[in-house]
């Protein structure tokens, strides 16, 4: 699809012993792909109290990959086009009704989780195989995979740069947004269906039962620390970034052992702590 030779060979200047492996540069490309788009969708996400609509969209993908293998379409294709359609479906009801966001979202969820496990109760097969979708496997992602990330990632940027303020608006008031002439519809669509994508991709990576973590938690820690509201995104990158480097390093240590998506989240945890941390030292708790 591309080729990807230069990114890796980018990734290989890291002085790490354990990235010398074409997997795990594979991987690294993917995760430093994939950290800034969930930073800057996580900082709205957080911005624009939807932080349980991403868990839906996320408990999706277990529905999603249960349908692909129970029909023996490829999950990587089954798996992102459900999660489009969950969250394209959230925002049509959350937008055409008197209910409130919660209520729309905690239906999809429920919906989505007892048909996935639906799906899966009819054939034990599939559920070993669902194993890798709980918990992520970045190790294993493909050059197909991250060639998509990367597509991915030039449309969402291309987006913010297009929607950043008018989302801002449509966040603030719909209303004022739509004496702004903003197309107020458009924005919230384009914008679940990328965040869908987005929860999609970091599926492989951190696993359906940590994925929002990986949204919210590099944003939450941006909160405590920036002082603008650009400053959440740059500072949200960063925490994002650099858990997803030191996550993946950490984990491939002999002595650690451990998950890597796992590792991801407990080291973006430990950005958040040291936010917090910094917040009473500087004395504005009661922000």
């Amino acid at each position: 699809m591309f080729d990807l030779t230069p990114l890796y060979n980018v990734v290989g200047l890291l002085p790490f012993d354990c990235l010398q492996p074409q997997f795990m540069r594979q991987a690294l490309t993917a995760l430093l792909l994939l950290a800034p788009m969930t930073a800057t969708l996580g900082v709205q996400v957080v911005g624009f109290r939807m932080a349980f609509f991403s868990d839906a969209i996320s408990h999706s993908a277990f529905a999603g990959v249960a349908l692909g293998l129970l029909f023996a379409v490829d999950p990587h294709l089954s798996m992102p086009l459900f999660g489009i359609l969950v969250g394209l479906g959230i925002m049509a009801v959350r937008r055409h009704s008197d209910l409130s966001s919660d209520t729309v979202i905690g239906v999809f969820f429920s919906a989505v989780m007892a048909f996935g496990l639906a799906v899966v109760s009819r054939n034990n097969a599939v559920a070993r195989d669902l194993q890798q979708f709980l918990y992520g496997d970045i190790l294993t992602i493909t050059e197909t995979d991250i060639g998509w990330l990367l597509v991915l990632f030039v449309f969402l940027m291309a987006f913010q740069v297009w929607g950043y303020n008018r989302l801002l608006y449509i966040g603030l008031n719909p209303i004022i947004a739509r004496a702004h002439r903003i197309r107020v519809g458009l924005c919230q669509y384009l914008f679940a269906g990328l965040l869908a994508l987005v929860v999609m991709f970091s599926v492989w990576a951190v696993g359906v039962l940590l994925v929002t973590a990986m949204l919210i938690v590099p944003a939450a820690t941006a909160r405590n620390l920036a002082r603008t509201a650009g400053g959440m995104f740059w500072w949200a990158i960063l925490a994002s970034m650099s858990s997803a480097v030191i996550g993946l390093v950490l984990s491939a240590q002999e002595w650690m052992g451990t998950a890597s998506g796992a590792t991801i989240i407990l080291v973006s945890c430990g950005w958040f702590a040291g936010s917090l941390v910094a917040t009473f030292l500087r004395g504005d708790r009661g922000r």
